[in-house]
Parts: C-alpha cells; sequence; structure tokens
C-alpha cells in the first residue's frame, strides 16, 4: 500500500477503525441511513435539523432573510423545505423553491423528499433542472432546481411571484449562478416584503453573506414595505452528526494521481474491512480511467479469491445520465464494496450511502479566464482547504472513517484557505447577458456579493455587442439581443443558432448546438484508445468535429435511435438521447420565436460552418507555423494556430488542435474552435472544431474583420 503518513501522534484506532483489525463483519454491508428500518417521520425526527424546526420557522416567519450553517448529515435540504411546506408557505397557489449548484443533487433531493413525503415525484414535489422540468403547474408545492434554472424562470417572472420562499442551498460553493441569483434576490426583496431567502450551507462566510443582505439602514418607501418584518438577517447554526475522520498523507508526491488513488483503493480493498470507498478526481476521462483499471482490479481479485467482498466500481460525473448518476447513490449488493470515481459533483449535497474512506487527489478542474486575452480554458487546480475538508467529510457519515489525501502534509498547507468564487474567474457574457434581459442595464453598478474583475466585465460587454445582442448603448437589442437572451445556450451559440434561422439549416445547427450540451457523445468500450479512434474514423470529415457530431446524429437517427447501433459504433446511447430531447426543445424555442427549421437541400455542411462561423468568429484560428521549434522533442511537428482577433498586449496564447479532435492529425489552414483547454508545454488545445473559409468572417462579422491585400495575413 502507498505510505501515508498520519498527522500527530494518534494511534491508527484512535478514531475507532484500524487498518489491521476490525475484519469480523467484512461481508456486511454498510449502509448510510442508520435508521432505515424506522418509519420515515422517525427517521426524520433522528435528524439533527429537526431539534430546530421551531427555530427555523420562527425566524423565516420574521427575517426576510435566514442564514443557516448547517454540517454536514444535519438534513437541513431535505427537511427545511418540509418544515416551510407544513407550516403552510405553500398556500394558495405558492410553492417553495430549493435551489442547487448541481443537476444530479437537485434531482436526487427530489426523489428523497417525494419518498418521504409519501407522494409521487413530479407532483407535490418536482425539480428542474436545464432541459428537463419534472414538475405540475398549480400542483407542485416543493421545486428543487438549480441555480441557473431560477434565473431563466426570472427572464419571464423577474418578482418570482409564484414563490413565497426561495430557498439557496450550498451558496458556499459561489458558483457564478448562485452569486447572480443572490444579487438579484437582494433586489427582488426591496420589491416583495413578503418573500422570504433562506440562504444554507455547509461551510458559509455567514457574516459577509448577512452583511450583504442587512437592509436595516433603509429608509423611506423600502422600510415602509417592509412593515414589522426585521431586514437584519437571522443566522443559525445547526450541528451534523459526522464521525471522526482520520486524514493521511503521502510521504512523497504522486507522480500520477490517477493511478496512486486507483492503487489506494486497491490496497484498501486488500484489507477486507467494510465500508465503500469514494475517490475524488478532476474530470470524466479521469473517472472512467480509474473505472477501468478497477474493473481489472476486481477481475484479477475475482481470480485470486473465491470469498469476501468484491470490487463494484461506479462512476460519477455531471455528464452521466441521470440514471447513471442515480445508479452510482444506491448501496452495492451484499458482498461487494463500491468504488466511486467522482468529480466534485460528490462534494456536497450528494450522499453515497456506506462510504467509509475518502481518497482525494486534491485537484478540481475549474474554468479560468484570462480577461487579457479573451481565453477561457479549463485546466486542473489545486483545491482549498475548505473543500478538502469538505470532502474528508465523506467518510464520516456512517462510523469513523478514514481519508487518504494524495498531497504531502507540507504541500496541503499550502492550499488556498477557500477557494475564489467563480464569479471572478470566469467568462461573464452568459450572466451579463441574462442580467441586461432582465433589465439590468447598469452592470458595473449592480450589487455583487464577489464583484467580478472589472476587465473580464469589459471583455464581457464587447462580446456581446460583437454578436450584435448589445447595442452602441450598451442595451439590450431588439429582436436579435431578446432573442439570443431567451435561449437556454451560451450566447454564441445563441447567436449560431438564429444565424442558422437565417441560413436555412436551423435543424442542423440544433443538433450541433444539443451536442455541445451533453458531455462526449463517445463511449470508450473497455477503454482501448485505438477502437474509439478507429469507431470515429466512420464519421469524421475533413470539416471538423462539430460537422463529424452531425454525421453521427444522422446515422443515429437512421438506425431508429438503436441502442445496438451506438454499442457498436461506441457511442454513447444515453448521452444521445438525452441530446434529442435538447435538440427537440430548442426547436420548440425557435418556433416560438417564429424560425421555421427548414433544412437545405442536399448534403452540403456549408452552411452548418457558416451559421457556426457566424456565432464562434471570436474563436476564430489561422494555421501560424507548420512547426513549432521545441527543445521538448514531444512538441517537434506541433502545427501551432493564432487568433485572428487582438487579444491586447503580451504574448498571444499558442494554440493547437486537441488530440481529442478528428483534426488532430490534420492542418487546416482556417478554423474556429468552441473552447479550449489548457495543455502541456504552454498550449492552448482547441476542442470541438470546424474549418471554416476565410471569406466567410468579413461577411458575416465585418466589424471585426475586413479583407486585406495580402490574404495571408488574414
Amino acid at each position: 500500500m502507498a505510505a501515508f503518513l498520519r498527522p500527530g501522534e494518534r494511534q491508527p484506532g484512535a478514531f475507532g477503525v484500524s487498518f489491521d483489525a476490525d475484519r469480523g463483519n467484512a461481508g456486511t454491508a454498510v449502509l448510510h441511513n442508520p435508521n432505515a428500518r424506522l418509519a420515515l417521520s422517525d427517521q426524520r425526527r433522528r435528524l439533527p435539523v429537526f431539534e430546530h424546526r421551531r427555530e427555523i420557522l420562527y425566524l423565516v416567519e420574521h427575517h426576510a432573510v435566514t442564514v443557516i450553517v448547517g454540517e454536514t448529515g444535519s438534513g437541513k435540504t431535505t427537511q427545511i423545505p418540509q418544515y416551510l411546506l407544513e407550516a403552510g408557505w405553500c398556500a394558495s397557489g405558492r410553492m417553495v423553491a430549493c435551489t442547487q449548484p448541481r443537476r444530479v443533487a437537485a434531482m436526487t433531493v427530489a426523489a428523497r423528499v417525494a419518498e418521504e413525503t409519501g407522494g409521487v415525484l413530479g407532483r407535490e414535489i418536482g425539480y428542474a433542472i436545464r432541459f428537463e422540468d419534472v414538475s405540475t403547474p398549480d400542483v407542485t408545492k416543493i421545486r428543487f432546481c438549480t441555480d441557473g434554472v431560477l434565473l431563466r424562470e426570472m427572464l419571464d417572472d423577474p418578482l418570482l411571484t409564484r414563490y413565497s420562499v426561495v430557498m439557496v442551498d450550498e451558496a458556499h460553493e459561489r458558483s457564478m449562478a448562485t452569486d447572480t441569483l443572490l444579487g438579484l434576490l437582494k433586489k427582488v426583496l426591496r420589491r416583495r416584503p413578503d418573500l422570504r431567502l433562506v440562504i444554507s450551507s455547509a461551510t458559509l462566510e455567514a457574516d459577509k453573506v448577512a452583511a450583504f443582505f442587512d437592509t436595516a439602514t433603509l429608509r423611506g418607501k423600502a422600510a415602509a414595505a417592509a412593515g414589522g418584518l426585521r431586514r437584519t438577517p437571522a443566522l443559525l447554526s445547526v450541528a451534523g452528526r459526522c464521525h471522526d475522520v482520520q486524514v493521511h498523507y503521502l510521504e512523497q508526491p504522486a507522480p500520477d494521481y490517477v493511478r496512486a488513488a486507483v492503487t489506494a483503493a486497491a490496497d484498501l480493498h486488500a484489507t477486507g474491512l467494510p465500508g465503500d470507498i469514494l475517490m475524488f478526481l478532476t474530470g470524466q476521462d479521469e473517472c472512467e480511467a480509474a473505472v477501468r483499471m478497477l474493473e481489472e482490479e476486481a477481475r484479477r481479485g475475482r481470480r485470486e479469491r473465491a470469498s469476501g467482498l468484491r470490487l463494484m466500481p461506479a462512476a460519477l460525473y455531471a455528464g452521466l445520465p441521470a440514471a447513471a448518476q442515480l445508479a452510482a447513490l444506491e448501496p452495492p449488493p451484499r458482498g461487494y464494496r463500491k468504488v466511486v470515481a467522482a468529480t466534485n459533483i460528490a462534494e456536497t449535497s450528494v450522499t453515497i450511502p456506506g462510504v467509509c474512506y475518502v481518497i482525494d487527489c486534491c485537484y478540481a478542474k475549474v474554468k479560468v479566464y484570462d480577461p487579457l486575452s479573451g481565453m477561457e480554458a479549463l485546466l486542473a487546480a489545486p483545491i482549498s482547504r475548505a473543500s478538502a475538508a469538505q470532502r474528508a467529510g465523506r467518510a464520516g457519515r456512517t462510523r469513523p472513517g478514514h481519508c487518504l489525501r494524495l498531497c504531502t502534509e507540507a504541500a496541503f498547507a499550502e492550499l488556498p484557505a477557500a477557494s475564489v468564487p467563480e464569479m471572478q474567474r470566469a467568462e461573464l457574457a452568459g450572466t451579463v447577458l441574462q442580467l441586461k434581459a432582465l433589465g439590468v442595464d447598469n452592470i458595473m453598478a449592480f450589487d455583487w456579493l464577489a464583484p467580478p474583475p472589472a476587465e473580464a466585465m469589459v471583455r464581457a460587454l464587447e462580446l456581446l455587442h460583437a454578436l450584435g445582442a448589445l447595442g452602441d448603448d450598451a442595451r439590450l437589442t431588439r429582436p436579435l439581443g431578446l432573442r439570443i437572451s431567451e435561449l437556454p445556450l451560451d450566447p454564441r451559440l445563441g447567436a449560431a443558432l438564429l444565424a442558422a434561422g437565417r441560413l436555412g439549416c436551423a435543424g442542423d445547427m440544433a443538433t450541433v448546438a444539443a451536442m455541445l450540451c451533453v458531455q462526449s457523445v463517445w463511449f470508450a468500450g473497455g477503454g482501448e484508445r485505438r477502437a474509439l479512434e478507429a469507431a470515429k474514423e466512420k464519421f469524421a470529415v475533413a470539416e471538423g468535429d462539430l460537422v463529424t457530431y452531425l454525421n453521427v446524429w444522422k446515422a443515429w437517427e437512421a438506425s431508429g435511435r438503436s441502442g445496438r447501433w451506438a454499442h457498436r459504433h461506441l457511442v454513447n446511447h444515453r448521452t444521445m438521447l438525452r441530446a434529442a430531447d435538447i435538440r427537440r426543445q430548442l426547436l420548440q424555442h425557435l418556433w416560438r420565436l417564429g424560425i421555421k427549421p427548414e433544412e437545405v437541400e442536399g448534403s452540403d455542411d456549408a452552411p452548418v460552418r457558416r451559421a457556426l462561423a457566424a456565432g464562434l468568429f471570436h474563436n476564430a484560428a489561422q494555421l501560424a507555423e507548420t512547426t513549432y521549434e521545441s527543445r521538448d522533442a514531444a512538441f517537434a511537428g506541433t502545427h501551432v494556430y493564432r487568433l485572428l482577433r487582438s487579444t491586447g498586449p503580451g504574448l498571444p496564447p499558442r494554440l493547437r488542435i486537441g488530440a481529442a479532435s478528428v483534426l488532430a492529425r490534420t492542418r487546416p489552414q482556417w478554423l474556429v474552435f468552441y473552447q479550449v483547454q489548457l495543455g502541456a508545454g504552454g498550449f492552448h488545445d482547441m476542442t470541438d472544431v470546424a474549418a471554416i473559409e476565410p471569406g466567410w468572417l468579413p461577411e458575416l462579422a465585418p466589424h471585426m474583420f475586413h479583407y486585406v491585400r495580402d490574404a495571408a495575413r488574414g
């Protein structure tokens, strides 16, 4: 087993679990809910939050804003909405909204609350995530949704008149949607003194949030409208029921944390002690790679042992279909040990039953935006100590547990105390567009919980102006800007979809947009990279990834949406089904906007690529060098691209086509890309690439591109 150091002078059994003892119950499955045999009403009473039921209802009644800091396992997410329902906050046709930062949390919590209330999911208890609404108008009382869904709902109902209470859960994650929602809710509270706001989290800076919502200094009409309501937020702390977790560190840094995590999981499994294992990795590829390695370990284990616990690997990440995500949360069959390889989706809200061991790589993939270059890249960055504590807490939900951190203790001490809010490190065009659509014209004066950098805000305004969504007065244009804001897409994809309507290829563009709204459509069966590359070659075209997606869609449709066909061609059938649902909804949006999704005749894909260029011209690039001279032989022969737009002072970003692209081994002269990831050698790896003709750019974006005498200069 990899060498781990125990901090301090604690003995191996100090937390009630020893790696060298407690082997008697090796075949017993450990369940998360120790009261599972009790009636649901008794289970609810045993949750720590139940002791504070009266206090919570009193505070919500008398304060406009209530901040609840509840430790992991306290039951705040599932119980507080039910307390509000029982207290009459859903009378007169009103609802209680409970927002979650991730869609899997919204689905799982809604399912649990529906079970506890004895109802049918989608009736009194429902949920809504992007492109999926499982609720019934005039019937649903408690609606769990993502922050982004509630933001989009405000476009039609800015004051959220359907809701009596809005509960913002897991606010400590500080996602961009959460921060934007909190800023808007502060404005709504001034217009709706009858609305109540509950903000809950496990590790929230309560004082900072309370100060943000403190309106005790208001005077005039706003103060009179509040009546006798207390305008100073109430704070309440709810204890959890976590057990002690013993933390271990590596003696030496791990060169490959995925391999180190799998090795640690295998060594833990070899002890025979009961309890499931949760591994925190950074993304889909790493989770799937870990599952493949664990499956091989399980095959070896079955050959070596005829009895004892068997490994049952599972992945959990945002791109998984809902059914697969829920399956990863189910307890394993008797005699099996579940090992879940998850992203930070499992850090909060979602509870995986039976986990006693956490293996933490101490990294997470985050989007980082450079306003100087206008490039947003996805990269693996060290997590904060607060996030690490949240992850370790996953091991103490059922019994004393262990957390194995794949870093040295000295390296852990150097991690930041808290994560940087997404608002301060992400691209803001979509957020700015939503605020403009809600009538917030003075973006710079908007009340932010964490103000974004001014440079990022200026870049967002520039991009929206270039797309035609904002006019010279920085106001939303009509009808183009309003239409883009109504589409549940990235503004660039929204602009491309509307351009496709003018070019007569809206149906094909809706397909491409839907494919970009899901995770990878490819399924690496058995982890064979060569087999996956061979499968891609069947559909690959010189026009790039985005047209290749279109070919995959058409072939899947021609097969009758066959799961067997998808399996044979290494296409993720469930992902395709979700893309089909998203495509249907996008076409419905176009119909409502008066755009008929008529298709051009023939097999010419030029209109689709022109539409893509109309939305992604900001990410247009030209081949600059056929080779890249480097001291590292690994980069010899790299095709380097340059952005056509100016990136301001400093060195421009070095671009190359990502290895996963169907154009990775080619060298198209001109292209557009949807996103980039920061790769090795300081390169930005372009993904979701489409080849274009240079003459399209001056026609589609004359305000940014023009013809010059030397065509090679762009």
